[in-house]
């Protein structure tokens, strides 16, 4: 289905020149007569009209015709809801992000889960028509967003993300298992969980293998991420003195990620740095990419050449005509 609008209406104020026009040729034509007093007029209707005599009043018409086209020409229409194949991505995605004490380390900069935060939002403005939703996860998970295409709500409640909203902890199996929950009866053609972590699992009742078993029996792949750099990574502590900061061990599961992609089709990776986490997220983007035809429905599209076509053909015609056939002799 197709509508019309105009960018421009004002334009159509124009056409009240129309009925002036037409007033001023008739006004104009009746004084070229002259009038003659005769005893009957019965020997005139016997002369035969000519062609040229029927059609006298077609220059005039053929203005008038290109001034209303031309007004609609500059009255700018525009159709909106014109359909056309395009091919598009079809995947639903669910971020699940450690949001543990932990991703404050500051290996990453400013720390673990801005920097998170941040490279999950280019991705998210990268994938404008594929359905996203975010799944965080500490002590216990929750949702953040379910699976949406409105990505501004998506990056403006990711943007709320903090450290110390759920109870302390690194429960990936139920981050994961929270994840499959919204994506197990989305009829996308490709289902895919990114996990991110920086931890060892240590609460929560699911096992992140079961959890994964649970991924793999629905067809989901699952992208693991485990963020730290190798070795010691500075920490901020809350002393009487202020902020101070020790460096700790960074422990990652790197074995129980490893099988976790592997088990569901999806890959692991490891991020040491901003640059390392920004390239594997370009990396899965490159990735997904499963392309199928939907009807997208074009917001804009100008309609006003054919009007302004034919008010220059109209004038043209006006033109060769009354230098031509209806050119009149000084």
């Amino acid at each position: 289905m197709m509508g019309m609008s105009y960018a421009n209406p004002e334009y159509f104020l124009l056409l009240l020149f129309v009925p002036l026009m037409i007033f001023w040729y008739w006004k104009r034509h009746r004084q070229q007569y002259v009038e003659l007093q005769v005893s009957s007029v019965q020997v005139f209707h016997r002369v035969p009209k000519t062609w040229k005599h029927r059609l006298r009043h077609m220059l005039f018409a053929l203005r008038v015709v290109a001034l209303i086209f031309l007004t609609v020409a500059l009255a700018r229409p525009y159709s909106t809801s014109k359909g056309e194949q395009v091919s598009t991505e079809g995947i639903d995605i669910i971020l699940a992000n450690d949001i543990s004490g932990s991703m404050l380390a500051e290996d990453f900069r400013p720390n673990r889960i801005e920097a998170a935060k941040k490279i999950a939002q280019d991705f998210i403005e990268g994938r404008p028509t594929d359905r996203i939703g975010m799944v965080v996860f500490a002590g216990e998970s929750f949702t953040q967003c379910p699976l949406t295409i409105d990505h501004g709500v998506l990056i403006t409640l990711a943007k709320e993300i903090k450290s110390g909203i759920i109870e302390d902890g690194t429960a990936i199996g139920m981050g994961l298992a929270t994840s499959v929950s919204r994506l197990k009866d989305s009829k996308a053609k490709s289902r895919v969980i990114i996990l991110l972590t920086d931890g060892v699992n240590n609460r929560g009742s699911i096992d992140p293998l079961t959890a994964a078993g649970i991924a793999q029996s629905f067809g989901i792949r699952v992208y693991t991420i485990g963020v730290g750099t190798i070795g010691m990574a500075p920490y901020p502590v809350q002393t009487p003195f202020g902020i101070q900061y020790q460096n700790v061990p960074v422990e990652i599961d790197e074995q129980m990620l490893q099988k976790i992609a592997d088990m569901t089709g999806g890959k692991f990776f490891r991020a040491t740095d901003n640059r390392k986490l920004k390239a594997i997220y370009e990396e899965i983007d490159k990735l997904e990419k499963t392309k199928i035809e939907v009807t997208q429905f074009r917001k804009h599209k100008e309609e006003f050449y054919t009007a302004a076509i034919f008010s220059g053909l109209l004038l043209l015609l006006e033109l060769i005509f009354a230098q031509t056939i209806f050119k009149k002799i000084p």
